[in-house]
C-alpha cells in the first residue's frame, strides 16, 4: 500500500512539474500585466499560484477550462496580495531607483500604461488585461473573474476611462495604446 501512495504521489508530481514547465512563461506573462509590469510582484503571484495548484491539484485535474482555473487563480493571487498590512503602509513612488534604463528610454509608452494600470483596482485591472490583453469575451472574463458579465462590462468601462484620464495626463504620446477599445 505505502508503494501505490508513493506511485501516486510521484505520478502528481510529474504531471505537475509537466504543468510548470510548460505554462509558467505563460503564466508570468499574465502576471506581469496583471501587476501593471512590476516583475519582482509577477514573480510572487507566479509562485503563490503554483503553490495553491499543488496543494489543490485535484481540483485543478477536474476544472472544466484549466486556463480559465489559472486566470482565476492569478487573480486571487494578487487581491490576497494588495490585502496584505505591509502593501497597505507601503508608499508607492512615480519611478523606482534600479528601474531598468532601456525600459524607461526605449519604451515611455509601455511605461505609462503600466504606470496607469498599476493605479487601477486589482479586480478592474484583471478585467481590462482579460479583455484587451488577451482578447477573451465578456462571457470568458466573467468566468475567470467569477462575477457577472454585467459586472466585467462596468469594470471595464471604468478602467477604460481611468487609463484614457491617466494617459491624457502623461506627456508621451501614448493616447493611441487605449484608443481602439473605445468600441
Amino acid at each position: 500500500m505505502r508503494h501505490d501512495s508513493g506511485s501516486a504521489r510521484s505520478e502528481r508530481e510529474t504531471r505537475f512539474h509537466e504543468l510548470v514547465t510548460r505554462r509558467r512563461p505563460g503564466m508570468l506573462r499574465t502576471a506581469v500585466l496583471l501587476a501593471a509590469g512590476d516583475s519582482h510582484l509577477a514573480e510572487d503571484l507566479v509562485q503563490a499560484t503554483l503553490t495553491r495548484l499543488y496543494v489543490g491539484w485535484a481540483a485543478f485535474e477536474r476544472a472544466a477550462n484549466p486556463d480559465a482555473y489559472i486566470r482565476r487563480a492569478l487573480v486571487n493571487a494578487l487581491i490576497d496580495e494588495r490585502r496584505r498590512v505591509w502593501r497597505r503602509r507601503e508608499q508607492t513612488v512615480a519611478e523606482l531607483p534600479d528601474q531598468a534604463a532601456a525600459d524607461v528610454a526605449g519604451n515611455p509608452a509601455g511605461q505609462a500604461v503600466r504606470q496607469a494600470l498599476r493605479e487601477l483596482p486589482p479586480r478592474m485591472r484583471a478585467a481590462v488585461v482579460f479583455r484587451y490583453f488577451y482578447d477573451l469575451d465578456v462571457a470568458a472574463t466573467a468566468d475567470a473573474l467569477k462575477c457577472s458579465e454585467g459586472t466585467v462590462k462596468s469594470q471595464t468601462a471604468r478602467g477604460l476611462d481611468r487609463l484614457r484620464a491617466a494617459l491624457e495626463q502623461t506627456p508621451s504620446p501614448v493616447s493611441y495604446v487605449v484608443e481602439g477599445a473605445r468600441s
